[in-house]
């Protein structure tokens, strides 16, 4: 184990833990993949520099995961923020809620030997916390987007596995959160 690793071992800031490193899922963006919608990566320096040898990082992306390519057209959550939809933005007859969802229910079950999971903060597929979801009449946008719903992915992950510690890269800069 790196020295710097078993430093923050001994941290006693951090709770007891078994030794690492630790299985923990993370959205494959995360890792530098170029899986994001347009091509791109999103490697974060959560999970990487700082917690570098605590954990053993197992990536997935449910958009690649459901069929949807990359580069691809970008999604985003419509409707009711309590249980909003996930369409295309160019295409809102492209409606991939059930595909996530269910994506996410069957993940509970392979996830069952992860430590916690480390989701892409805003991703209407993956956020966790404050994502947008756009008010629709129809198939048209009718406002400004309310920063209170949760990526379908994430939901049907975190109701499946209430006691899976969770959290979003953003707010792993925050020293209480993390």
């Amino acid at each position: 184990m790196a020295d710097a690793a078993r430093r923050r071992l001994n941290d006693p800031s951090f709770p007891a833990r078994p030794e690492p490193p630790l299985p923990v899922a993370v959205s494959e963006c995360l890792l530098g993949s170029e899986v994001r919608y347009d091509g791109s990566g999103a490697r974060s320096s959560y999970p990487h520099a700082v917690l570098s040898g605590l954990f053993e990082y197992r990536g997935i992306c449910p958009e690649v995961a459901i069929g949807l390519g990359t580069p691809r057209e970008p999604i985003r959550l419509v409707g009711d923020a309590g249980s909003p939809r996930v369409v295309g933005v160019k295409d809102p007859s492209r409606d991939v809620t059930e595909a996530l969802r269910e994506y996410g229910r069957t993940q509970v079950e392979a996830l069952g030997d992860v430590a916690g999971y480390v989701f892409m903060k805003g991703s209407p597929s993956c956020g966790l916390f404050r994502v947008k979801v756009y008010p629709v009449d129809g198939d048209r946008v009718t406002g400004a987007p309310a920063m209170q719903g949760r990526g379908a992915y994430a939901a049907a992950v975190t109701e499946g596995r209430p006691d899976l510690p969770a959290e979003e890269n953003g707010r792993l800069h925050d020293p209480v959160l993390r």
